[in-house]
């Protein structure tokens, strides 16, 4: 990750009401807490803080370094056990037999491909496993969001253009519809 789009992970969680977000990409691991973080039920910093990154990359010109060579002192701040980024994307919910589609990033959700193309899916319609349901970007990249289950979408929770959560339920599918 480069200090651009390091730069740009920062603003996204500033623009979010996400409180606390952490990342682990090979050796570099991030740990960003936004204004509306929460310790010990106490407010914290108004604005988004990195808590901790190892010293920047090397140059792509540079020779990496041996493997034997020890952690940057940074990154031993971060706790071991930093969450994988590989969500579940459905779960069945406790109001009836509804299967919540959940966001698998952090991004900006949005219903159709653009703002003149009609909504990948609304209310009333029915999905298969593997229909593209909507789209997130994130950092600039729009990544399309499939159902993984067959079924009629019932509700979509969340607004077009808004900023999504990893993990927050985009819409519920009735499995039997």
């Amino acid at each position: 990750m480069n200090f651009k789009e390091l730069q740009e992970l920062i603003k996204l969680v500033a623009k979010t009401e996400l409180s606390e977000f952490k990342m682990q990409d090979g050796e570099l691991k991030l740990h960003i807490r936004g204004k509306d973080y929460v310790a010990g039920g106490k407010k914290g910093a108004a604005a988004p803080s990195i808590i901790s990154v190892p010293s920047a990359q090397a140059p792509a010109y540079a020779p990496a370094p041996a493997p034997s060579a020890p952690a940057p002192a940074a990154a031993a701040a971060v706790p071991a056990a930093v969450p994988a980024l590989t969500p579940t994307t459905e779960e069945t919910t406790d109001n009836g037999n509804y299967v919540e589609v959940k966001s698998p990033m952090i991004g900006t959700f949005y219903r159709s491909a653009s703002p003149d193309k009609p909504a990948y899916v609304k209310v009333g319609d029915t999905v298969k496993n593997g229909d593209t349901v909507c789209i997130v970007e994130a950092m600039k990249l729009f990544n399309e969001i499939e159902s993984e289950v067959s079924g009629k979408i019932v509700k979509v929770m969340v607004e077009d253009a808004q900023p999504v959560e990893y993990d927050q339920v985009l819409f519920l599918v009735d499995p039997a519809g």
